[in-house]
């Protein structure tokens, strides 16, 4: 086998085994949530030892942050489709933060990314994530401004405004014994502050 071939096929060995471990981590994590999720059976039911995963990830810590980071790349496809069936520019501003509220009352958003997250990784503002969504609020906000549709503020600071007020309503609907009242709630509340951004003819 020549050199090329044998390092193509580590290549996708190293890929083959970090979706198996990633995969196994997210049901797990899912399912049992981060304290509750064991090393030992993830790695077995992906068919790997603690070694791989400690090589791969570094440990538990950083296989949550790597299924999290997996999970966000998912919501953000997600956000885009939205964006694009959208109307108008403003349309497509209000439906992509409601969407990305709504999203909290999924189960495995909500137990992995919402309540399990923050517990490990700490504040979830500092996430690579969630800095990648204020950049894109901020150039969603440009627009608006740009379209008139929006008043002139300051993109950074209404994107960090609007941003940290859809993390904090993601999160108290995360905790909530009832999530989709307390979504209900908090879409209703969200819409009202973001009108005060519109630009009225």
């Amino acid at each position: 086998m020549s050199i090329a071939k044998t390092s193509q096929r580590r290549a996708d060995m190293i890929v083959e085994t970090r979706a198996k471990l990633m995969a196994a981590g997210r049901r797990a994590f899912a399912a049992k949530g981060y304290a509750g999720a064991s090393m030992d059976d993830l790695t077995a039911e992906a068919g790997l030892t603690r070694g791989a995963l400690y090589h791969h990830f570094g440990d538990k810590k950083g296989l949550l942050a790597a299924v999290i980071a997996e999970i966000d790349s998912e919501i953000a496809a997600r956000l885009r489709v939205i964006i694009a069936q959208a109307d108008t520019a403003w349309d497509a501003f209000i439906d992509e933060s409601v969407a990305w509220i709504e999203m909290s009352m999924e189960p495995e958003i909500r137990r992995i990314m919402l309540l399990d997250g923050p517990a490990v990784l700490g504040d979830p503002s500092g996430w690579v994530g969630q800095t990648a969504c204020v950049d894109s609020t901020a150039r969603s906000i440009r627009r608006l401004i740009d379209e008139g549709l929006a008043k002139p503020v300051d993109p950074d600071a209404a994107a960090r405004l609007v941003n940290g007020a859809a993390l904090s309503a993601s999160l108290w609907i995360a905790s909530a014994e009832d999530p989709r009242a307390v979504s209900a709630r908090a879409i209703e509340s969200f819409l009202a502050l973001a009108s005060g951004l519109r630009k009225h003819a």
